[in-house]
């Protein structure tokens, strides 16, 4: 199939979180399967873009704001696939992706774009994935001014949430300027969201079907605590909704091949890794006493990743000897209280506020715990990481947290982790405690290692199912009853 793949942050381009794993890995994994996969996204004014690909010939034509816009566009030929960039400096040559005051428009002229390179191509799209608010208005765009357009006769559309929290609102009013009918602004069968329209919205009442990235999100966010106020909806088009699972590129995220890393370890040679830890223990300052155990985490630093918890039971944990490592950026008021954690116990908590693709892969590599706390968390790739890193991980069982960890049992010893349920610090406490009762415990503790090491989140089973999917929308709407 030809299977064209939308979104605005890709792998190794530009990221802020899981869509841009996602959007790097899945599509070579389904060229792998035989499928002609090309990729779509902005061109940010970022280090990894600029000077990248070749130019093609001539400018892209798009229509907005009543007038012909000319872009150029950019393609990557050197991965697996061919990946486009949309040339739109008034757009994209920004500080950062995301939260600038027009970003409806922004994103809106990108899926506008994004169907008009389609047609550039030359080559009918079976298949056309889209991720997120930052794309959601494509699908709106083909139901509307490409209706008829003979050229997208045959492509269907899926919409894959990665976040519900994010609904891409804005004013109605802006909708002339994004060439779109004014009856859109409509409640049930058009965009209006409680006064303002929603690009989310677009995606998922106008996509011929609907993925999120992990069987228990999908269920999730079909009730009132995670739908965002778009449970109803996500409720009606249940039949077209599927919940696949992120998966891992072991080509970056494995420790017998991980460059990045102090020594190279396996589940078959387990003693590499006592030297990470030497080295992570190093590059945060702390005491290298590698007997204790020593909690990682990296994470956007904010309640719905469970910060509150885990500010609350911090000194617990290092009293009773933990230490504790940190890599993240996100609310003032998270990041002061960690600093002041620090400072009153410099010998036991490293942070590192920020990202550092180095040190993430450190964190993972020395540890022996993985902090995962979330009060919700789609799917989460982290915890699949550290699994394979034998950080053993420390979970809330929300989203794809609950799909992927299942509880150690000392008895059975079967596990590849600890999971709570209720979102409450005493019930974190209690599982980390737990965590640190079977780490004293050497011998249990490598069984549990070689659970959690052992286990096996490629991409090719997701890359599969998504396969799946895709042929039997391309082949037959009725069977996911579009």
């Amino acid at each position: 199939m030809n299977i064209l793949l939308a979104a605005s942050e890709v792998v190794p381009y530009a990221k802020t979180g899981g869509l841009a794993d996602v959007a790097g890995a899945l599509p070579k994994a389904l060229a792998q399967t035989g499928h002609n996969v090309s990729v779509v996204m902005p061109r940010y004014n970022l280090p990894k873009i600029s000077g990248l690909g070749e130019q093609m010939p001539g400018a892209l034509m798009v229509p907005f704001d009543f007038e012909q816009r000319p872009v150029s566009v950019f393609v990557d030929r050197s991965g697996p696939v061919p990946v486009y960039f949309i040339d739109a400096p008034q757009y994209y040559s920004r500080p950062g992706l995301y939260g600038e005051p027009d970003d409806a428009e922004r994103f809106g002229f990108f899926s506008r774009a994004v169907l008009e390179l389609a047609k550039a191509l030359g080559e009918q799209l079976d298949i056309l994935h889209l991720n997120d608010w930052m794309t959601g208005l494509a699908c709106a765009y083909l139901r509307t001014v490409y209706s008829n357009d003979p050229f997208f006769s045959r492509t269907k559309t899926l919409f894959t949430i990665h976040n519900m929290a994010f609904p891409g609102v804005f004013s109605p009013s802006l909708l002339p300027k994004l060439d779109l009918p004014e009856w859109l602004n409509r409640t049930d069968d058009g965009i209006e969201f409680y006064g303002d329209v929603s690009s989310l919205k677009a995606g998922l009442v106008f996509a011929n079907a609907i993925s999120t990235v992990s069987p228990k999100y999908s269920k999730e966010i079909q009730t009132e605590e995670f739908g965002e106020k778009f449970e109803g909806l996500l409720r009606a088009r249940s039949h077209v909704l599927f919940g696949i699972l992120n998966g891992v590129d072991y080509d970056e995220w494995d420790p017998s091949n991980d460059s990045l890393i102090a020594a190279r370890y396996s589940p078959d040679d387990t003693s590499g890794k006592t030297e990470c830890k030497r080295d992570l223990l190093r590059s945060f300052s702390l005491p290298e006493d590698i007997n204790r155990p020593v909690i990682g985490c990296i994470s956007r630093l904010s309640d719905q990743k469970g910060f509150d918890l885990i500010l609350d039971v911090a000194d617990r944990l290092m009293d009773r000897g933990a230490m504790l490592v940190v890599l993240g950026s996100g609310s003032e008021y998270i990041e002061k209280r960690l600093r002041e954690i620090r400072d009153r116990r410099p010998g036991q908590l490293g942070l590192y506020i920020g990202f550092s693709n180095d040190l993430a892969h450190k964190i993972e590599a020395g540890s022996d715990m993985f902090l995962m706390p979330s009060r919700f968390e789609p799917c989460g790739l982290n915890q699949m990481y550290s699994l394979r890193y034998g950080a053993i991980p420390i979970v809330r069982a929300a989203g794809g947290l609950d799909d992927t960890i299942v509880n150690f049992d000392r008895t059975t010893r079967q596990g590849n982790g600890f999971k709570f349920h209720e979102y409450d610090s005493t019930r974190l406490l209690e599982k980390a405690y737990e965590a640190l009762m079977v780490y004293a415990d050497q011998e249990l503790w490598r069984a549990l290692m070689q659970n959690a090491m052992r286990a096996d989140f490629s991409w090719k089973a997701s890359a599969a199912r998504y396969g799946e999917l895709y042929e039997r929308l391309a082949a037959d709407t009725s069977a996911v009853g579009v």
